[in-house]
């Protein structure tokens, strides 16, 4: 489980889904590729809807996750790369549904010209370290 931390002396998340840094612990360290709002059959969920379109890509990750013995606190890090300025607090508010302050993983939040299908609005890259107790080999 990342530990997050938020030392005085510099700005806040203030409940936004991040940490300010993270204690990554001994494990087995997965990158996963950018998940967007894509569900198992490569259909696009939530169109023009980056609160349903983040939901999404939390889900991919939780069901990446899953077989390899790791669980949401696992994740230390995560860049989202979106499309909008406009739409970063909607995607912030998503991700309070998903980790809770003590463990929300550090966070870099990327705007960019677009994504790799134009209906998308949101992608999701996270770093999770599982502990070994808890790794289970991928098959």
């Amino acid at each position: 489980m990342a530990r997050g931390f938020n030392p005085d002396g510099v700005w806040e998340p203030r409940g936004r889904g991040f940490s300010m840094g993270a204690v990554q612990h001994d494990g087995y360290v997965i990158h996963f590729t950018g998940q967007v709002a894509w569900d198992a059959n490569e259909q696009l969920v939530g169109k023009g809807d980056v609160e349903a379109q983040t939901r999404q890509c939390f889900e991919n990750i939780l069901a990446l996750l899953k077989p390899v013995g790791g669980t949401i606190e696992d994740i230390v890090s995560i860049t989202t790369y979106f499309t909008d300025r406009a739409q970063l607090a909607a995607i912030q508010r998503v991700r309070t549904e998903f980790f809770k302050d003590e463990t929300a993983p550090v966070s870099t939040s990327v705007m960019v010209a677009g994504l790799g299908h134009k209906d998308f609005l949101v992608e999701l890259t996270p770093i999770a370290v599982i502990t070994a107790e808890r790794f289970v080999e991928p098959g």
